[in-house]
């Protein structure tokens, strides 16, 4: 099946960086590079250049190096291994927020940080395919992919910024026929690379693909995920469909949508599902023109997180005032509505030009304003006694990006 058009997928059809064994032909290593690159402007200019409330963007008017990659793959001889580097802003962005780092030594985020995924595992000739792995991999809770380039939009949904994107663990992968695939996973957490507790965190994974037209995904997480009897239970699900398929058009050449939505909730230690919960929805839209060379997607989605145990916190300075007030008004429920549409030029498999325009609005204060989120003038060397970040309820931004990807 060609599936190089579904959101959170690789588009690319050849991978150029191929060894092979030179007396049989079989493939022993494939090499991969990946750099992502974006200039971004916020229309609400704040003056420390930070923008706010994304794992994908995280700075203003200045060009940034968003991710670099690279690593290697191999299925030789039935072996699975798979390691990616990484470096760049958005590693940190997501990474630094792991509290698991605090529970014991030899744990420090600098020990992975470097590290995307790594991987090793077996795969046996049952069915259509049974994979064991035991490493880190990429989420699979959330339609859209941690690579940026894979997705139909540079901003991920609000959805999948709330959910996470590495696990630490074991997983099965079962293809019990051409057409589905199930996953087991095992897992020290949540977005996390050690463990809350001695509750190992379970999962399940589930892909149908009844021809190359349709995809349907409904993805399951229970755990126990912080020091406290607080469990975690989460269901992600979508469908990515393409409707119209001419390749060699001029014109529109492909059409696709895709609906991801999802809910979950924590429970024990006093809390309750009806107080801590998060559910939301993406749709989005994706036009491909002049043989795919250019595409035009238009997205919009929402999530409500009312107990704030997925939110980004707006700012470091302390007290906040944003949870403060959703602390003082038991009737406050964080709220975030999004708009995007974004234009990709993609001239060959490896390489694509992305111009985006997003607004995004809030229930209550929740986005950088010009006063900026850090200090009085920007910068953390200077005090911020007394003063309070500004936040406001609406954001506009425009964000050029251009990526690679071998």
């Amino acid at each position: 099946m060609d599936l190089t058009w579904i959101n959170g997928q690789n588009r690319q059809q050849n991978f150029p960086l191929i060894f092979a064994d030179k007396k049989t032909g079989e493939t022993i290593l494939t090499g991969v590079a990946y750099v992502d690159t974006y200039f971004n402007y916020d229309f609400n200019n704040p003056i420390d250049n930070t923008h706010t409330i994304s794992s994908t963007i995280g700075r203003h008017k200045e060009f940034t190096l968003n991710l670099a990659s690279i690593g290697i793959e191999t299925n030789y001889k039935n072996i699975i291994g798979r390691l990616w580097l990484q470096t760049g802003q958005m590693a940190s962005i997501i990474q630094d927020v792991d509290g698991t780092t605090a529970r014991g030594r030899n744990t420090n985020i600098n020990n992975l940080k470097y590290i995307r995924e790594a991987a090793a595992g077996y795969h046996f000739n049952k069915w259509y395919g049974v994979n064991i792995e035991m490493g880190i991999f990429m989420s699979y809770i959330g339609l859209e992919s941690y690579v940026t380039q894979e997705n139909w939009c540079y901003q991920r949904s609000m959805v999948c910024d709330f959910t996470p994107f590495y696990f630490s663990g074991a997983r099965v992968q079962i293809f019990p026929t051409k057409n589905y695939k199930t996953e087991l996973w095992l897992l020290n957490g949540w977005q996390s690379y050690n463990s809350w507790n001695s509750f190992i965190g379970m999962g399940n994974s589930n892909y149908y693909r009844p021809n190359e037209n349709v995809q349907l995904v409904a993805n399951f997480y229970v755990g126990k995920d912080s020091k406290t009897s607080i469990y975690r239970f989460h269901h992600d699900n979508s469908i990515v469909a393409r409707y119209f398929n001419q390749p060699k058009s001029k014109g529109i050449s492909q059409a696709a949508c895709s609906i991801n939505t999802h809910y979950g909730f924590q429970n024990g230690a006093g809390v309750t599902p009806a107080q801590q919960y998060m559910t939301g929805a993406a749709l989005t839209n994706r036009l491909w023109f002049n043989k795919n060379k250019i595409a035009l997607s238009i997205r919009g989605d929402v999530v409500t997180n009312p107990g704030l145990y997925l939110a980004f916190s707006p700012s470091t300075v302390t007290p906040n005032d944003f949870t403060d007030a959703i602390s003082l008004d038991a009737k406050q429920k964080l709220t975030i509505y999004q708009g995007t549409t974004t234009v990709d030029i993609m001239p060959t498999d490896y390489v694509t030009f992305r111009f985006e325009y997003a607004k995004r609005q809030s229930n209550i204060p929740y986005f950088a304003g010009h006063g900026g989120t850090t200090s009085p003038d920007g910068w953390t060397t200077t005090a911020s006694t007394g003063w309070r970040p500004d936040l406001r309820k609406t954001e506009d931004r425009f964000t050029v990006a251009v990526n690679f990807r071998l």
